[in-house]
């Protein structure tokens, strides 16, 4: 439950972000901006989720970033499609 309230108080963050990262002075309809931070949030858990799998085999009991390095193209590549 502590990480689902965490989550929400993080989101306005990720929303400041996405809008600045916006090429040009674009106006973003509401529903556009939740899918888009959905998005986001299931890149970032796919991203934590093979970072943990290779930390896993590294036999490393924390997830470090040089694990996250080492996942980030492949799943950069599977969110591409």
């Amino acid at each position: 439950m502590r990480n689902f309230i965490d989550m929400l108080n993080k989101a306005p963050r990720l929303k400041s972000t996405i809008k600045t990262k916006a090429k040009g002075n674009i106006n973003v309809r509401p529903a556009s901006e939740a899918m888009i931070e959905l998005l986001t949030l299931l890149f970032l858990n796919s991203l934590a989720e093979e970072a943990k799998a290779k930390a896993f085999e590294e036999k490393s009991a924390t997830i470090r970033a040089q694990h996250v390095r080492a996942v980030s193209k492949k799943v950069l590549k599977k969110a591409r499609g």
